[in-house]
């Protein structure tokens, strides 16, 4: 099977690596093409000169872009993946991973069916450490039988994948998903904040989350970045406030009110606007800094 991996950055590139170590054969497009020199001396890999190019020699496209204009740019582009599927020699699936706006997966799976091409919206949950380790989570929509032949591709990059249904299903529910992670992550660094004003210590705050009801994924991944004030970039603030404000848009379509949402986006906007939206998105702990004059895991005198 040859698979045909388009965007090779800080999700792609491992993703595509992990793909490379369970033997399928690639063959590998990135805008930048300094992205692509580590594959250069693989055995298998083939590096594309566009997505086209890429495509047409493939059985199954992934694509793994940032946003909405990235993928309608590789999608629809010139030498885009569309122009390859209008040709005898095409693939027979293309499944993206990129976090986009369902309407927009929608449209390319119409575009990709009209011409004999399945397309799954297979969005990820996790960030490039489980991208590298590959134990992301797959959410799938499209057709079940397009779903059933990735199996293998899903469980070389990742630990599990969740089949939604139709198309846009996955996309749909990455959106929710993402919005509950930036919420939960916002009342992380909250609570951090209020520990730290009040004299507390923010570590061990750390192990009472862990062992009650507050504990929760953000905590354990994040919680260490914040107090370590590391915030090199896992997933960076401003794309999180990307998919933000996609879930928002998602749910007005849908006339379902977001309250929480709404201000969460807020705090994001506020960190982006501060010059923090390319660190990760545990920058947002910066904003409670400032509002409370405090730096979250700073040694406290009180007791």
């Amino acid at each position: 099977m040859n698979i045909a991996f388009i965007g090779l950055g800080t999700m792609g590139k491992p993703m595509s690596m992990n793909l490379h170590k369970a033997g399928f054969s690639l063959i590998v497009y990135n805008r930048n093409r300094e992205r692509a020199a580590e594959f250069e001396a693989l055995n298998s890999v083939k590096i594309a000169a566009s997505p086209a190019e890429a495509a047409a020699q493939a059985d199954i496209v992934i694509t793994m872009l940032t946003d909405d204009a990235a993928v309608e740019q590789v999608y629809l582009g010139d030498n885009g993946i569309l122009s390859a599927c209008q040709s005898d020699s095409k693939p027979r699936i293309v499944m993206d991973c990129s976090t986009i706006y369902p309407v927009t997966s929608q449209m390319l799976a119409e575009k990709l069916a009209a011409l004999g091409v399945d397309m799954l919206d297979a969005p990820v949950t996790g960030s490039e450490p489980q991208a590298i380790d590959g134990v992301l989570t797959f959410i799938v929509g499209g057709k079940r039988e397009a779903y059933e032949t990735c199996i293998p591709l899903f469980d070389a990059m990742g630990k599990k994948a969740v089949y939604m249904g139709a198309s846009g299903a996955g996309a749909n529910a990455k959106l929710a998903n993402n919005m509950l992670v930036a919420a939960n992550l916002t009342a992380l660094a909250e609570s951090l904040a209020l520990v730290q004003k009040s004299g507390g210590d923010p570590q061990l705050f750390l192990e009472v989350l862990a062992g009650g009801g507050g504990r929760s994924g953000m905590a354990e991944m994040k919680g260490p970045k914040i107090l370590g004030r590391d915030f090199s970039a896992q997933f960076m603030t401003q794309l999180m406030f990307k998919d933000l404000k996609l879930a928002g848009r998602l749910a007005e379509s849908l006339q379902v009110p977001v309250p929480m949402q709404a201000s969460v986006q807020q705090i994001f906007q506020i960190a982006c606007n501060s010059g923090w939206g390319a660190e990760d998105m545990s920058a947002i702990a910066k904003c409670y800094e400032a509002w409370t004059s405090t730096t979250i895991g700073e040694r406290n005198e009180r007791v």
